[in-house]
């Protein structure tokens, strides 16, 4: 089994979420392989900013997902680990970057974002970074 580490973020915009939608029309967030040793959080904002063209900021660690599947391209079982990273931006602006595949990238109302986002363990990602935000921000205040 190929198992791949990943780093991936769950942007907010004021009360919305940042979601991209790819070729399979699967509603998830920006996430890519760690390559080397580039640090996770740098690939995090990275692909945040290649998927989406969204400038975003770390606030806090958000968690870790894991799946698996069978690549036909490479024949074998792949294990995908992601470690998650909660960020925020100053703006909606948002590019879908379709030479990555990104059908569509949007921020949506964090109520829609519930509903339109396709993987469970992504929706209950999701209800933590909220719950993670709102702590955050009730620190600030």
């Amino acid at each position: 089994m190929l198992i791949r580490d990943c780093a991936g973020g769950i942007v907010f915009f004021e009360n919305q979420v940042l979601l991209i939608q790819n070729e399979k029309s699967e509603w998830s967030f920006p996430k890519g392989v760690i390559r080397d040793d580039d640090p996770d959080d740098e690939v995090a904002t990275w692909r945040v900013k290649d998927e989406a063209d969204v400038e975003a900021r770390i606030v806090a660690l958000a968690g870790r997902t894991s799946y698996e599947f069978y690549s036909l391209s490479r024949k074998k079982p792949v294990a995908n680990r992601i470690i998650w990273y909660l960020m925020v931006s100053d703006s909606d602006h948002v590019i879908a970057n379709k030479t990555q595949g990104i059908v569509e990238a949007k921020f949506f109302p964090i109520n829609e974002a519930l509903e339109k986002v396709t993987y469970s363990q992504d929706k209950s990602l999701l209800t933590l970074a909220i719950q993670k935000l709102k702590e955050i921000n009730e620190e600030i205040e």
